[in-house]
């Protein structure tokens, strides 16, 4: 009995769908116990300030930070003790598949397209105030009208990066090598088994550690549990998932572009649809909504966010369970995340009134009533899902012209 649940539950991929459908739920749970959103690269960019800070750069004036905080470390904030559980859970989930193994960029291009995209994507999350969660997956549901600026100008930035990618310059010269037999894979019994032990270890270790912060944490003012457990609980949560379902918003969208297919990105919209309520119904509990800017801010960050992930081939959650797989491309992907959002921080002075603060926090909620502003947000998500139909039948149309052509 436990060995086909292993293999059903532990060792096979799951199917997006349901997977995407479960991380709305739990995002919308998150929202209502912890308070705010999940989101990633803000903490990215903290990490960044911290590395600054150690080397004797002072941030103390930086508007940026004052936006979103730097105070404390990751190991007492909120979002990162929820990060530390999301490299733990992908971490896990990888271990006890047997799906970790060292792999290295196979050319130049690739680490540089690596560093390169990362770094744009992570400039452009952090000026359009979100990635594909905080401006998107999690930005929609809060019924932020900065984040459908932010999602379609995303789109369009996808669009341009599969143009890029394509490119000769970004093409892999690696040379085919004729072989005269099939390689066996080496993927030994005891290996895997060793892997799973070790997956089963993190998990004990990080629920130790949940268990502790759980006991001895401080229960901040208005709370009546301790936070830092229930948001890294819910990272373990969110990582484990995105792992097993090889959930990656960069996939969701390129992939209508590429091949036509659109089976990932309407499965994140199904996502953000289940996750809406959610939200809606801890809002009209009182719990105030995360809004941005609807400026030009959102679209600017979410263009040149789209077209970083296409060309470092991987956004925030997509680097970040690849990462702990042991692929050490993605290594660099977010290491260009972190320096990307860093220098957004440094340079946030010169440009946030003419292109952010200036501008009003629009609420759907309230520019159009409550009960409007909800039945507007899912006429948005379903104009979302035709467009993304309207794009999958407009390519195998054309596909199938060319090949009678």
């Amino acid at each position: 009995m436990f060995a086909n649940f292993k293999q059903n539950f532990l060792v096979k991929f799951w199917s997006p769908i349901p997977a995407i459908i479960a991380l709305g739920v739990m995002a919308a749970y998150y929202f209502g116990i912890t308070g705010t959103y999940w989101a990633v690269t803000g903490e990215f960019t903290r990490w960044g300030g911290h590395i600054l800070n150690l080397i004797g750069v002072d941030t103390s004036s930086w508007g940026y930070f004052k936006i979103i905080g730097l105070q404390g470390t990751p190991l007492d904030r909120i979002d990162g003790v929820m990060i530390i559980g999301m490299f733990a859970g992908a971490l896990a989930a990888a271990l006890m598949a047997n799906n970790v193994k060292l792999r290295l960029p196979q050319s130049n291009i690739r680490i540089f397209q690596a560093l390169i995209g990362g770094i744009i994507a992570g400039f452009g999350a952090r000026i359009g105030m979100g990635c594909n969660l905080a401006s998107f997956f999690t930005g929609i549901p809060q019924f932020s009208l900065h984040a459908w600026f932010f999602t379609l100008m995303t789109l369009v930035g996808v669009w341009a990066g599969t143009k890029i990618v394509f490119l000769p310059a970004f093409r892999s010269h690696i040379p085919l090598v004729k072989v005269s037999k099939i390689k066996e894979i080496e993927n030994p019994k005891g290996r895997a088994e060793l892997l799973f032990k070790l997956g089963i270890l993190v998990l004990l270790g990080i629920g130790i550690w949940i268990a502790y912060l759980m006991i001895f944490g401080t229960i901040p003012e208005g709370k009546k549990i301790p936070i830092l457990a229930i948001a890294m609980l819910f990272g373990v949560g969110f990582g484990f998932v995105i792992a097993r379902a090889q959930v990656c918003f960069t996939s969701a969208f390129r992939d209508l572009f590429i091949t036509g297919r659109g089976y990932m990105a309407r499965a994140v919209i199904f996502g953000m649809m289940v996750s809406t309520i959610g939200v809606f119904s801890y809002i009209m509990l009182g719990l105030p909504p995360k809004i941005m800017w609807a400026a030009p801010n959102a679209i600017i960050g979410g263009f040149l966010f789209g077209l970083g992930i296409v060309i470092a081939g991987g956004c925030e959650c997509g680097w970040m369970y690849r990462a702990v797989e042991g692929q050490v491309h993605y290594w660099i992907v977010g290491i260009g995340n972190v320096i990307g959002s860093t220098l957004l921080a440094a340079t946030w002075d010169y440009y946030s009134e003419a292109l952010a603060t200036s501008f009003p926090r629009i609420n759907l909620l309230e520019s159009f009533g409550n009960y409007g502003g909800l039945v507007v947000n899912y006429l948005l998500l379903l104009l979302l899902l035709a467009l993304v139909l309207y794009i999958e039948r407009h390519y195998f149309l054309k596909n199938k012209k060319f090949q009678r052509a």
